[in-house]
């Protein structure tokens, strides 16, 4: 594969790298406007999700993963582990530049002077600065590994608002791993193989952007060629990990092909001129069919690209290969949330005409996977899970506000509160949805309205799950109706709690649940909308009649995600 001709000594001259993390431009190195449960809850969320990537990190690219881990520990203020992996990091490899610069960065906040000048000694020889001896070893290969693992840290980066913040970080790092191949041109390719898997993988999810953004050919077709040349090298791999997961990535770009006006260069070029998606996908699960984390990672990506059957197919296959709930609960947990999604989507069918009834023994399979693993790991996102298909046993299927089983909304009040009792438990706006659902349902429309209304405000910015806000509203007005609140005290309400949504959601994504509202308590905001003009009030009810002028067609209503 081509690298671009750089001078390398130039680059050196003008101190192209910087070795660490915590000088990266990363909202995680800035001071956020965000509360600090909610920067702890994304540190926690994205800790999670590296752990499990370092699971399949066996080369030069697990180090990526542990610095960024410890600086997550550090933000989250276990600095003595933070420390300690740095530490370990050093013990394993002498000469990774990131582990020396953050270790010195963690000394400086302990004010431990000595080692933070041990460290940049160590450090400064390492890089071949200020000394007459030089280091064994290439320093542009140090250089290299240290700007890869900085690319790989800006896939991770937290607080990210908006679409434009993302689509930055992830062209960040794509420079630098262009930098990392600039320098590592004696890399082995092997490891260089490890560094094209993560820039394709950056660069799917930038096209991914690009195509929600208006599919501008034009800014995508280099990149979408690119990031086919990178596949066509990590399918030579000796990692079944990367070849399974590219041939997979492969397939997701050869459907992309058909949203450009002809088919990219790239894709005759690198061979893939007769090959189908079908035939891609088909391959990645022969290959990874002995290997069920693999399979379970197959298995979440056609979930998500929305092949369920698919999906539930791979499954199956990771959970024939091993069943045992101890070894393999990923695929137990991925059944189950499918199941749970087969669901919800044949629910979505039927109320809008095009089906019969969902099937009920997708909850009942689900509930007995997850019971399966919860006796072996009780953890935060099973009592979720758990609590969600309880509830939805206890309400009617068409009519969410109709008890038929009170004794499942129990149970999933139950399993709700002792998700609570985790870590992030009283941070996640899911769970406070869903118990404001049940207690609804159970006539103790207060307590339902605290948990909307916490469950706003855990919600991100820009977030698209905006059915809180429509359950806050419907219950306000369903008091109003029964006359247990007054008009003054409605007022207040619904103003103070649109203001707060229109400062976290998109406007149309409020306008398709406001209409939602207006639609079945047509009567409660016409009411309201006089008694708010007679008081001056007519923002609002300018808001509240533009609403029914949108077209309810152009958006589907998303449930809210429970893949935290």
């Amino acid at each position: 594969m081509e690298e671009p001709e750089v001078d390398i000594d130039t680059l050196i001259d003008e101190m192209d790298y910087i070795p660490g993390h915590f000088h990266l431009d990363m909202n995680l190195n800035f001071e956020t406007s965000s509360p600090m449960n909610f920067q702890g809850r994304d540190l926690k969320l994205k800790r999670e999700s590296l752990t499990y990537e370092l699971e399949f990190e066996t080369g030069s690219q697990q180090f990526a993963i542990r610095n960024l881990l410890g600086v997550f520990s550090f933000y989250l203020e276990d600095v003595e582990h933070a420390k300690e992996i740095f530490l370990h990091i050093i013990q394993e490899d002498r000469e990774n530049l990131n582990a020396w610069a953050n270790l010195a960065y963690v000394y400086d906040q302990l004010n431990n002077e000595q080692e933070v000048a041990e460290c940049t000694k160590r450090l400064s020889h390492l890089m071949g600065l200020g000394s007459e001896d030089k280091p064994q070893g290439d320093p542009q290969l140090r250089a290299a590994r240290c700007l890869a693992e900085q690319g790989y840290a800006y896939a991770f980066d937290v607080g990210l608002m908006s679409e434009e913040e993302k689509l930055g970080k992830l062209t960040a790092g794509l420079a630098l791993y262009g930098k990392a191949l600039a320098y590592g041109k004696q890399i082995l390719w092997e490891e260089k193989r490890s560094w094209y898997f993560t820039m394709a993988t950056l660069h799917i999810r930038l096209d991914g952007m690009w195509m929600n953004n208006g599919n501008n050919e034009d800014k995508r077709l280099p990149a979408f060629n690119r990031t086919l040349v990178l596949l066509q090298q990590v399918l030579k791999s000796s990692n079944l990990n990367y070849k399974a997961l590219s041939w997979c990535y492969l397939g997701i770009l050869l459907e992309r092909k058909e949203t450009f006006s002809t088919t990219p260069m790239g894709i005759h070029d690198c061979g893939y001129s007769e090959k189908g998606s079908l035939d891609c996908f088909g391959k990645a699960i022969e290959i990874a069919k002995d290997n069920p984390p693999v399979l379970n990672r197959l298995a979440k990506i056609f979930h998500f690209l929305g092949k369920q059957e698919m999906a539930m197919a791979v499954c199956n296959m990771a959970l024939d290969a091993l069943p045992d709930p101890v070894l393999n609960r990923q695929a137990y947990c991925m059944r189950a949330k499918m199941l749970i999604k087969l669901y919800l989507r044949d629910l979505e069918r039927v109320k809008m005409g095009l089906g019969g009834m969902p099937d009920q023994k997708n909850l009942s399979d689900a509930k007995t996977d997850l019971e399966n693993v919860m006796e072996v790991h009780p953890c935060l996102k099973t009592y979720l899970d758990l609590g969600q298909i309880y509830y939805y046993m206890g309400v009617d299927a068409m009519q969410e506000l109709f008890l038929v089983d009170e004794n499942s909304l129990n149970t999933a009040l139950v399993f709700f509160a002792k998700a609570m009792e985790l870590d992030l438990g009283n941070v996640l706006p899911e769970i406070q949805l869903l118990r404001g659902k049940c207690l609804r349902i159970k006539n103790e429309e207060l307590n339902a309205i605290k948990c909307f209304k916490r469950a706003i405000e855990l919600d991100d910015v820009g977030s698209v799950y905006t059915e809180s806000f429509r359950c806050l509203m419907e219950t306000l007005l369903n008091l109003f109706s029964q006359k247990r609140m007054n008009t003054e005290m409605l007022m207040q309400e619904v103003e103070l709690w649109v203001k707060k949504a229109e400062e976290k959601y998109p406007k149309q994504r409020l306008q398709l649940e406001l209409k939602l509202v207006c639609r079945h308590y047509t009567t409660e905001v016409l009411e309201l909308s006089k008694a708010m003009v007679a008081r001056g009030k007519t923002e609002l009810v300018k808001l509240l009649f533009e609403t029914m002028k949108c077209d309810f067609n152009k958006g589907k209503l998303n449930e809210r995600s429970l893949s935290f």
